[in-house]
């Protein structure tokens, strides 16, 4: 019964020596990649994106050649420009229209 045992042992030893061993690691398969051609993949998302650029350029140019409406003009309330001192720069505000009377 011993030898048999020793014999179960060799062979079991004799036959993992003799099994190939692979050096590679084995490649890992994402599910992004299952089969799929990555050069069709790339093509298609460059021409989807160039497709975009194009169709939002058209639409930013048929929106701004519409043109708008501008708002009504406020009504000149007195209230609203109150000036206890007169501006470093003169009567008029810097961005204001010109009250004064020197022809401008």
């Amino acid at each position: 019964m011993a030898t048999a045992i020793v014999r179960s042992a060799l062979s079991r030893a004799s036959a993992i020596r003799a099994a190939p061993r692979t050096s590679v690691a084995p490649k890992r398969r994402f599910s992004s990649s299952a089969g799929l051609d990555d050069a069709f993949e790339s093509g298609k998302w460059e021409s989807i994106t160039y497709g975009g650029i194009f169709s939002c350029t058209l639409l930013a140019a048929y929106v701004i050649s519409k043109g708008h409406q501008h708002g009504e003009d406020r009504p000149a309330y007195p209230y609203m420009h109150i000036r206890n001192k007169e501006f470093p720069w003169g009567p008029d505000g810097l961005f204001e229209v010109k009250h004064n009377n020197e022809g401008h």
